[in-house]
């Protein structure tokens, strides 16, 4: 027997498989037809996603190609891969990471003013969550300006990801399509300003405003990509950057909620950072780097609450495996949640433990992002986001949550069923 978590009621459910660390033979999903296959295991997680362009490659439903873009780094492969994800890799190196802080922090400052603020009263944390990561992808990262109904347009175009791609009037796949070329239309003269303003200046203006986009476009003027590539990345990037890790800091501060002893002592960890600030200080890239414990806090909750559910791989080649042939044009399904709750990984998986991270965990058992070539490339930005999120938070609030059991649903992404409402009150000085 394995458990494997239910996202739609919260607790474990259990599954008759043939070896927790290799194929599953029996779906584990009532949608899964035929030529699929499951996989459960570090081991087999290792093995499928780190022999991504060698023995299968990511396999998207065609909702999800045709509406993030045929050019988006999702879709690419070999050279054409490397080559955006250098471009991501780059600016979101240590040094670019070091200069998206300060512009991060003050995000998170004008959107609790304006959310926040204003003595005891009840929000919807999961929703303004999302608000804020898209500003700070769009804004920190991209130097696009987000105007009002922006963030609406791009969840009408993430309501049709997963949806059957017919396109029908009044269809989810029809209304997301019709999102995608509004979304577009907007991109393209962003993408066009920018170019104009970069080839006047002749410099690729790397460290400026919109460090990712300003390389995009830079690659653009060297005929690296081509216009739609460029807009089919940032459209991508948008949706992998906001929504997962909007999930992410909702879980976290669900489970702090829950256990106040970790809240205790991922509050000391913060407020010894405090104490060494001058008043109206701002963070620092060094200051994220002494965030430990609330890092593993953060994991654990990703442990517990996988931001995705997995994805698929599709064979290339005839793929023998652990005793089994998987034919070539066969999908393989690997799933965060057949290792977060394994207890050969995770000693007590149901518990929540965040000092099981201070000790090394195996490879490819705790997987929110992915692994192998296609890690999310976007996982440091991820993270500075959590950290410097739950800073302020905690730091500055008081908060508890309205409805403690509430229900977390897939559609297919998970979210919290009512949108997280949470009581906040202001620290007292």
């Amino acid at each position: 027997m394995g458990y494997v978590y239910d996202p739609m009621i919260c607790r474990p459910f259990c599954l008759k498989i043939d070896k927790l660390t290799s194929l599953v033979i029996k779906p584990l999903l009532h949608s899964l037809k035929r030529r699929k296959l499951v996989v459960n295991g570090a081991e087999a997680n290792k093995f499928f996603l780190s022999n991504e362009f060698k023995l299968v490659v990511s396999s998207w439903p065609s909702s999800s190609v045709q509406l993030m873009g045929e050019n988006s780094i999702m879709e690419k492969q070999g050279e054409a891969h490397r080559c955006l994800r250098g471009i991501v890799a780059t600016s979101l190196s240590s040094t670019g990471l070091e200069n998206l802080v300060p512009k991060i922090c003050s995000t998170i400052e004008n959107h609790l003013e304006k959310h926040w603020n204003g003595g005891e009263k009840a929000i919807g944390l999961y929703s303004l969550t999302k608000v804020l990561t898209f500003t700070i992808v769009l804004e920190c990262l991209l130097g696009i300006e987000v105007k009002d109904g922006m963030l609406e347009v791009f969840e009408r175009v993430l309501e049709g990801v997963f949806a059957a791609p017919v396109n029908f009037p009044g269809s989810k796949f029809s209304r997301a399509k019709s999102a995608r070329r509004e979304i577009e239309n907007m991109l393209v003269d962003v993408v066009r300003e920018k170019r104009k303003e970069m080839e006047k200046k002749e410099q690729e203006n790397g460290e400026g405003e919109g460090i990712l986009l300003s390389r995009l476009v830079a690659a653009l003027i060297r005929s690296e990509i081509s216009e739609v590539e460029v807009l089919d990345n940032v459209v991508l990037l948008v949706f992998a950057a906001h929504d997962t890790t909007s999930f992410a800091i909702a879980m976290t501060l669900r489970m702090l909620a829950h256990h106040p002893n970790c809240y205790s002592i991922l509050l000391k960890e913060h407020n010894d950072i405090m104490r060494g600030k001058r008043p109206k200080e701002t963070l620092t890239f060094e200051d994220t780097k002494m965030m430990n414990y609330t890092w593993q806090v953060a994991r654990e909750s990703m442990r517990l609450f996988p931001p995705i559910f997995g994805s698929f791989r599709k064979a290339i080649h005839d793929i023998k495996y652990d005793g089994y042939t998987i034919p070539r044009g066969w999908k393989v399904l690997w799933t965060a949640y057949g290792t977060h709750y394994d207890p050969k990984y995770f000693e007590d998986p149901l518990s929540f433990n965040p000092s099981r991270f201070e000790d090394p965990i195996q490879p490819y058992a705790f997987v929110p992002f992915g692994g192998g070539p296609r890690l999310c490339a976007g996982y440091q930005l991820a993270k500075l986001n959590i950290l410097i999120f739950i800073h302020y938070v905690v730091t500055r609030y008081d908060w508890s949550l309205v409805s403690p059991d509430e229900p977390i649903t897939m559609d297919p992404l998970p979210f919290p069923s009512q949108g997280m409402p949470i009581r906040i009150s202001p620290k007292l000085p």
